[in-house]
């Protein structure tokens, strides 16, 4: 993974100006297009706007031979939604914050797919059952490192920030546990992160980062470049699978 050069405070001030301009504010559900879609938008709600990588992301995930399908951090329940919507039947997505939750409940069953799709909260897998195994698991991480004195004041803020990448770092680690025989872990990373400390993380967990694909948005201006990885451990071949 390459980066342009840029400072922790850098990628700090990017993070909250990122969540200044994406949770939404105002007092009642908003709509917005996606996909081809509408959406509903709780407030304080990231908001996947084009750009944003999302609209890239939830198309280019091989959901082929993957029924029961995990999402971590589902915000307004996109990529849940169409997950259900493209042959997973069963469909888990969680999110750190109540709001998130609400929201993908909201666009489950505005899209019809509400019995498929379970919205529950969680804090990466600790609020899942010990026993539950998925087929698919999948995480567009909090990307951008925050203080480990950090506070959370607003939903928005958690879809950005991930205090000293230790929420990365349990992702990393535990995600092949969740996983069914011959199940797939995946995890996104942007440019806007800091790539050497998200490189260090995985080392530290212990698997290696397989690229699947990689595409760059604009970015109120500015190109993001987004990448979709395979999370594998020691043992495991590297490679593409349908």
């Amino acid at each position: 993974m390459q980066q342009t050069e840029t400072t922790f405070d850098d990628r700090y001030r990017t993070g909250l100006d990122l969540a200044a301009r994406l949770g939404g504010e105002t007092d009642g559900t908003e709509a917005f297009e996606l996909l081809g879609r509408q959406w509903d938008l709780l407030p304080g709600v990231f908001w996947p706007r084009p750009g944003t990588g999302t609209e890239w992301y939830t198309t280019a995930i091989p959901y082929r031979n993957a029924p029961r399908f995990l999402e971590i951090g589902c915000g307004a329940g996109v990529t849940a939604v169409w997950a259900a919507l493209h042959g997973c039947g069963h469909v888990t997505a969680t999110d750190v914050v109540e709001s998130a939750v609400r929201n993908t409940a909201l666009n489950a069953a505005r899209h019809g797919v509400g019995d498929r799709v379970r919205a529950q909260r969680s804090d990466v897998f600790s609020d899942l059952a010990p026993d539950e195994r998925f087929d698919l698991v999948f995480w567009n991480c909090s990307v951008i490192e925050a203080p480990e004195d950090f506070e959370f004041t607003r939903d928005v803020e958690w879809a950005i920030f991930d205090r000293g990448y230790s929420a990365l770092r349990r992702y990393l680690s535990e995600v092949h546990d969740r996983l069914t025989p011959g199940g797939r872990a995946l995890v996104t990373f942007n440019s806007l992160g800091d790539q050497r400390r998200i490189e260090e993380t995985a080392r530290q967990a212990g698997v290696g980062l397989h690229r699947l694909g990689e595409s760059t948005r604009l970015l109120s201006g500015e190109g993001v470049t987004f990448r979709l990885f395979e999370i594998l451990r020691p043992e495991e071949p590297r490679g593409e699978r349908a």
